[in-house]
């Protein structure tokens, strides 16, 4: 090979390493995890562990949910804690919380399961009223909010051991009313891709209200039919669409 072909194979050899089509990209493999409220970033464990196993280098979020604000600010400095892109995935308010901190440059995709999914100026109160759940278990006492201990097993983990979700109940995490009512300023998900479970059996958030709020989003939907602690209850198929999402991301 004389010199000038040894040049121009370089140069196209240089040309194909730099536009190299996006589905060569190596997968996203850091995810960050969200809880709701009345729950704790335990209820991960399952979910976790099957990421863990699978190479993924997991963060589970211990918010304070003394405000949407404070939860944000969590959020994003176990963002900021992670080497390279990250998945972004929220249970119940957990949705709310990732929405606001997915603007993070770091954040790749947003995963919603059973999730409230706002847009810029909705609260989660405001949402819940757009479509109200079966349930009337949330209650408020001394500026939090709490699910009523008696309802716990049958609205909020109806496919858990009772004796399970009875020290779920014993156990929740208060939010302030705060954090329930203040909106969120700007959707990562109007320019990130999102993907959404919902549960078809949920009784905490409506599921008709999970739909209608992927399908605005243009999120990619898996239905599930559980009760709101899919995150619990079905830790391997929430496992895989989180998987599937850190995949596709890899590839924009």
């Amino acid at each position: 090979m004389n010199t000038m072909n040894r040049l121009a194979a370089t140069v196209a050899l240089a040309f194909a390493a730099a536009h190299a089509p996006a589905a060569m990209a190596a997968p996203v493999k850091n995810v960050v995890l969200v809880h709701g409220f009345f729950a704790d970033g335990s209820g991960w464990q399952g979910v976790a562990d099957i990421l863990t196993r699978d190479g993924y280098n997991v963060s589970v979020v211990q918010q304070p949910e003394t405000s949407l604000a404070d939860d944000v600010k969590a959020t994003t400095q176990a963002i900021g804690v992670m080497d390279g892109k990250t998945i972004l995935v929220g249970h119940s308010y957990g949705g709310m919380v990732i929405t606001q901190a997915g603007n993070d440059p770091k954040v790749a995709g947003l995963v919603y399961v059973a999730a409230f999914q706002p847009d810029a100026g909705e609260s989660l109160l405001t949402l819940a009223k757009k479509m109200p759940p079966a349930s009337d278990g949330v209650k408020a006492a001394d500026g939090q909010l709490y699910f009523d201990h008696a309802l716990f097993h049958a609205d909020f983990a109806a496919d858990l051991p009772a004796k399970q979700a009875a020290f779920m109940a014993r156990s929740q995490v208060l939010p302030a009313v705060g954090a329930a009512s203040a909106p969120v300023t700007d959707a990562a998900w109007k320019t990130k891709p999102s993907w959404a479970i919902i549960s078809s059996a949920d009784r905490t958030i409506n599921p008709d209200l999970e739909r209608y709020m992927a399908k605005r989003a243009n999120s990619k939907v898996t239905e599930i039919n559980g009760s709101h602690a899919t995150f619990i209850v079905h830790p391997a198929e929430v496992a895989k669409v989180i998987e599937q999402a850190a995949a596709a991301s890899g590839r924009d």
